[in-house]
């Protein structure tokens, strides 16, 4: 599947509640959605609150509509209050690469 809508955000989390985000988003119900072609979740190396996600989906229409379901918008009531202050997003197309866990 071709990647044509992406971003790559960065949060910070509430002080100590890094590992909590990372736990959330490890299970953000994106995942298991066709449309969603990559989903990758890491974290700074030295501020383990500053917590980084890249996604790639098919269209951006197809992210909208998830993005609009009751399923996602749930998961965001979740992960807001453990994150301080509001998330950048830079656009970005995934093109290809590795990626081994």
């Amino acid at each position: 599947m071709s990647v044509e809508h992406g971003f790559h955000a960065t949060m910070t989390a509430r002080p100590g509640k890094g590992d909590e985000v990372v736990e959330l988003l490890l299970n953000a119900p994106s995942l298991p959605n066709d449309d969603c072609v990559v989903f990758l979740v890491g974290r700074s190396a030295s501020d383990r609150d500053v917590v980084h996600v890249t996604e790639g989906w098919t269209t951006a229409e197809a992210h909208g509509k998830f993005f609009r379901s009751e399923e996602s918008q749930a998961f965001v009531a979740r992960l807001q209050p453990l994150i301080a202050g509001d998330a950048t997003y830079t656009d970005q197309l995934p093109v290809g690469g590795k990626a081994a866990f």
